[in-house]
């Protein structure tokens, strides 16, 4: 079976690399699924979004990814965050309190996008936002 190389990269570090069977990621464009032979392509990541990847164990490792591009080529896919969180290593009660603050900060674009990323994290983490 084909298989895609998969590099997930923040600003800060590498997140994870490997062979996974399927991506799939928030765009501003809406969700995208990506599979082996998928045509090249380059999307925005929507703020406060999951990317998923099905790793050839059939495991789904779930990220927070905040910020920056996905890229689809003959080699694989590459995502770009700004930041990125794999689900295992969020801290649950340090989202929700970010979330908390984010919703009584109210309409300030930036109190806005804070209170999309902590959703994200908390949804990654298998939590209600």
């Amino acid at each position: 079976m084909a298989t895609l190389h998969v590099e997930l990269v923040a600003v800060e570090r590498m997140i994870w690399s490997g062979e996974a069977n399927m991506v799939v990621a928030r765009t501003t464009e809406g969700e995208l699924g990506v599979l082996p032979g998928h045509a090249p392509l380059l999307g925005q990541l929507a703020e406060g979004g999951i990317v998923t990847v099905r790793t050839v164990e059939g495991e789904d490792m779930v990220v927070a990814a905040h910020g920056g591009f996905l890229s689809v080529t003959d080699r694989g896919v590459s995502i770009l965050a700004e930041t990125a969180e794999i689900s295992s290593e969020i801290d649950v009660e340090r989202a929700r309190e970010a979330l908390r603050r984010a919703e009584e900060a109210g309409d300030d674009p930036d109190a806005l996008a804070a209170a999309r990323r902590a959703q994200s994290r908390l949804r990654a983490a298998g939590q209600d936002a």
